[in-house]
């Protein structure tokens, strides 16, 4: 059993939790298989996220519907392993391309899924950056 400890450690930012495992097939193959805490990402592009990943959905001025979801999860998973180093910055634009081919897989119109992608392409950068790692708080 852990340490008691009148503090706790926490990061912040996240609105949903995936309650199964989840599993696709992305354009993105590293040089080497990839596992963190919760994503894994094989060298033949096998992109797996574990139960219990947290992530924020859609970003920006956007709705969270049905057919943003699923792709705002790839997403995020692939920004938080081009944040932790594990993809080097040259494969975001893959990541961002990742984005648009769930949401419109899942329905998002032509038009909503080009903006998306526009605005991840525009607007993206920082979100990918390893010197912008979620910064882990404690309290109280």
């Amino acid at each position: 059993m852990a340490k008691t400890s009148p503090k706790i450690r926490f990061i912040g930012g996240y609105r949903y939790q995936l309650v199964c495992g989840y599993a696709v097939q992305v354009d993105i193959k590293p040089p080497r298989d990839i596992a963190s805490d919760y994503i894994k990402l094989t060298t033949d592009g096998y992109l797996m996220i574990a139960v219990g990943y947290c992530w924020d959905g859609p970003s920006g001025p956007t709705v969270d519907t049905k057919s943003f979801m699923r792709g705002s999860l790839i997403h995020d998973a692939l920004y938080q392993l081009l944040r932790e180093g594990y993809l080097c910055a040259d494969e975001r634009k893959l990541a961002d391309r990742e984005l648009y081919t769930a949401c419109r897989a899942d329905g998002m119109s032509y038009v909503r899924a080009q903006y998306t992608y526009r605005a991840v392409r525009w607007f993206g950068a920082d979100s990918a950056n390893p010197e912008n790692k979620r910064i882990v708080q404690v309290a109280p």
